[in-house]
């Protein structure tokens, strides 16, 4: 059991790593454990994973426009190098209408789909964007 000096010890350590954890402007969150290996896989099954992750990340995956992705190609993401595929796309919004094009970066590890990066600025800079007519055939 621990006496209430250790534990008034502990506590502003505790307070420091949850301050650490929520720390940045961008939310990374993360649906593979990343063992940090440099040397990553291709994602192979890439097309299908993005089409499914993209169903249930947009509101209304129907109506989206000017679909285009670039195939997975190696960035260095979070000082790690990992395969990255560019999207863009026009999403349909809840009154029908069409908004601005929308850039994603999808981040893979160890070969499968991790993250998505919103704001991907550096991350898709030069990539080599062809249409992605299945990302357009989405319904509900």
């Amino acid at each position: 059991m621990r006496t209430s000096a250790q534990r008034a010890a502990i506590l502003p350590l505790l307070i420091a790593l949850a301050g650490c954890a929520g720390s940045g402007d961008s939310q990374i969150i993360s649906y593979t454990g990343d063992r940090g290996v440099a040397d990553q896989p291709f994602p192979a099954n890439y097309h299908a994973e993005i089409l499914s992750f993209m169903r249930t990340y947009l509101n209304n995956p129907a109506g989206v426009h000017d679909a285009a992705m670039a195939e997975p190609m190696q960035r260095t993401v979070g000082g790690r190098l990992r395969y990255v595929s560019c999207l863009r796309f026009t999403p349909r919004e809840s009154d029908g209408s069409y908004g601005v094009v929308q850039e994603r970066a999808i981040v893979y590890v160890d070969g499968r789909l991790d993250h998505v990066v919103e704001k991907p600025a550096d991350i898709c800079a030069g990539a080599a964007y062809a249409p992605f007519p299945d990302l357009e055939k989405l319904t509900r």
